[in-house]
C-alpha cells in the first residue's frame, strides 16, 4: 500500500541520516535500503529536499507532542527557561537531525520549526499579558529563537570548542534578562525607571488585547492600536 511504502522510505532516510557521519544522504542510498524505485521515492516526497524535510518533521514530531501536552503552568517566564532547555537537550540527542533542520540548503523551512516558533511566541503571548516582558512576543520570540538556535548549533556541531552545556544557561539567562522583567511590571519598586515600564506595559496590553479579542474594537481599529503598541514596545531606548 502506498502509505506503508511512504512510511517504510520515511524511516529508511530517518535512520540513514542519524547514522551518517557528516548528516546528508542520498537519495540513492535511500531507495536501495527501503528497496523501492526512484519514481515511488519522488510521487510520495517530490524532490531530495522534499524528503529531507519530512524526515525533519517525522524526528521532530516527539519533540513536539511533549510540548503540545506538557501542560501551562501559571509561571509563564518558567515554562520559556524550560522551553530554551528542552530545545538544546533535543539538539545535543539528535545531532544530525538537527543540523539538517537548521541548514541553509532547506530553502522551505519544515513545518515542525514553524510550529516550535509559534509555540514559543504563545507562550511569550502568556508572559506579556503577566506584565513579565520589554518587547512585544514577535520581536522576543525573533531575539529568543536566534540564540538557541544559535547556542543548540554551536554545541551539536562545535563540541571541541563548545564543550560545556553552561554556556547555553548563560546566554539563556542573559538574554532572558534583557527580554523579560525579574517581575511583573505592576510590582517594580517606585525607584524603577518609567521609561523601563513603558515597553513592557505597551507588550502586556498588547497581548490582553489580543486575548480578548479586540475588547470591542473594531477590526481595524484593533489592528491600528496593536502596530501603535508594538512600536512602543519595540522602540529601543535612547542611549
Amino acid at each position: 500500500m502506498s502509505t506503508s511504502t511512504r512510511t517504510r522510505i520515511l524511516e529508511v532516510a530517518a535512520a540513514l541520516v542519524r547514522e551518517s557521519p557528516d548528516g546528508d544522504i542520498s537519495t540513492r542510498a535511500v531507495c536501495e535500503a527501503a528497496k523501492v524505485g526512484a519514481p515511488a521515492l519522488y510521487r510520495h516526497f517530490g524532490d531530495k529536499e522534499g524528503l529531507l524535510s519530512a524526515v525533519v518533521d517525522h524526528g521532530f514530531e516527539k519533540y513536539l507532542a511533549t510540548k503540545r501536552e506538557r501542560g501551562e503552568t501559571t509561571d509563564a517566564v518558567e515554562d520559556l527557561r524550560r522551553g530554551w532547555d528542552s530545545h538544546v537537550a533535543f539538539a545535543l540527542d539528535n545531532r544530525n537531525l538537527y543540523r539538517l533542520m537548521n541548514s541553509p540548503a532547506m530553502r522551505t523551512p519544515p513545518a515542525a520549526a514553524l510550529e516550535s516558533h509559534r509555540i514559543l511566541t504563545g507562550d511569550l503571548e502568556r508572559a506579556a499579558a503577566q506584565g513579565r516582558i520589554r518587547v512585544a512576543p514577535e520581536l522576543a520570540a525573533q531575539m529568543i529563537m536566534s540564540a538557541n538556535v544559535g547556542v543548540a548549533l554551536m554545541l551539536v556541531s562545535r563540541p571541541a570548542t563548545f564543550d560545556d552545556i553552561e554556556v547555553s544557561h548563560r546566554v539563556r539567562d542573559a538574554l532572558y534578562a534583557t527580554v523579560l522583567t525579574p517581575k511583573p511590571v505592576q510590582e517594580e519598586s517606585p525607584s524603577a525607571s518609567a521609561d523601563a515600564e513603558v515597553p513592557t506595559v505597551a507588550a502586556r496590553l498588547s497581548a490582553l488585547l489580543r486575548k480578548e479579542h479586540g475588547a470591542g474594537l473594531s477590526t481595524a481599529e484593533a489592528a491600528l492600536m496593536k502596530e501603535w503598541l508594538g512600536r512602543v514596545a519595540n522602540a529601543r531606548p535612547e542611549i
